[in-house]
């Protein structure tokens, strides 16, 4: 259970994100930003966080891999001694540093100590091959980013590598995917602590498309809709998301492009990789995981809404590309209802 939402006046918790050198600055600033502007919503009397970066330098630069260079509040192994308490929240980013980091026996043995010490501990990208490197993962399903997440697994054959979600709770234990996910994952950090509404007025307020939940894959259908070679056929792709309730056939895409069915089918496939029916059907199992997340309506308006025949087609194709039904994938991942009176949305 989380703990209780902190009321004006309560100390805010302390984040600390412990920046490997050279770093990736959105690993960095990206969750920093997110809690920062938590600590602004409308109705705060009082901040809910106090941020601050950590340096594995003794001279707290942190360099970072497009050159920009950061001034961390101080090295992690002195932030303790300036914080007016107990760290709440320690992340560790990533970036190109992360196997300097992780060779670091004085880093790791650090982190161990912390680990009992904090609500919670996690990783940003690469990040994760530190955090790994204190067995502090071992047993648990962790993620990183795609790129990284074999070599991962090959190093730490004890941790349960999966490399698909774009972040990952086990227990108090968090990792996450490359760059932006870990914005993702601060927003979930920021969900627990302050409730659903909180999380999603920070995500409007840094006008994000989409706040993503963990279960969200690192590659979703729309990212490799871009993939595609002709504007036309992204131009559709992109139509194609927002009209989900429509006819969606071969015949009527093939229309919209001034093509031929065959034709079109023939392209399609070649250009994306799948069939226009498949693709069709990934994208609206996308919207249908997306509206059991956040939205309340019955099945079959669900189903309605995204251009299921009836509700029973949709746990079909549910069942067939996430391996459940509706009704435990909305249990499992249904976003917290809002406390009463509470709403911080703008």
């Amino acid at each position: 259970m989380p703990p209780p939402i902190p009321l004006p006046g309560d100390p805010p918790r302390i984040v600390v994100l412990v920046a490997p050198d050279p770093a990736q600055e959105l690993d960095v600033t990206g969750p920093s930003a997110v809690f920062g502007h938590a600590n602004r919503l409308p109705g705060r009397a009082s901040p809910a966080y106090d941020i601050r970066i950590a340096s594995v330098r003794d001279d707290s630069l942190v360099h970072t891999e497009s050159g920009i260079r950061l001034l961390a509040d101080a090295p992690y192994h002195r932030i303790g001694t300036m914080l007016p308490g107990p760290i709440d929240t320690l992340l560790i980013a990533g970036g190109s540093g992360h196997a300097a980091a992780a060779d670091d026996a004085r880093l790791i043995g650090w982190i161990r100590e912390q680990a009992p010490r904090v609500r919670r501990l996690g990783a940003v990208c690469t990040g994760a091959f530190v955090l790994a490197r204190t067995g502090l993962l071992d047993s648990h399903r962790a993620t990183t980013h795609w790129r990284h997440a074999a070599r991962l697994a090959e190093r730490h054959p004890l941790v349960e590598v999966d490399p698909d979600p774009i972040w990952i709770r086990a227990g108090d234990l968090y990792t996450s995917a490359g760059v932006t996910a870990g914005m993702d994952l601060a927003l979930a950090l920021v969900e627990d602590d302050l409730g659903h509404a909180a999380s999603l007025a920070v995500a409007r307020e840094l006008v994000l498309f989409l706040r993503r939940p963990g279960s969200q894959a690192q590659f979703s259908t729309l990212l490799q809709a871009q993939s595609a070679q002709s504007p036309e056929l992204r131009e559709l792709q992109g139509w194609m998301a927002e009209h989900l309730a429509r006819d969606l056939s071969v015949q009527v895409l093939a229309e919209r492009v001034a093509m031929s069915p065959r034709n079109f089918a023939r392209v399609f496939a070649r250009q994306v990789g799948e069939t226009p029916a498949r693709y069709v059907e990934r994208l609206r199992v996308e919207a249908v995981r997306r509206m059991l997340e956040d939205d309340g309506r019955r099945l079959d308006g669900i189903a309605r809404a995204t251009g299921f025949a009836n509700a029973d087609v949709m746990r079909q194709a549910l069942q067939h590309h996430v391996q459940t039904t509706p009704e435990r994938y909305r249990a499992a991942f249904r976003a917290k209802p809002e406390v009463p009176g509470k709403d911080l949305s703008p």
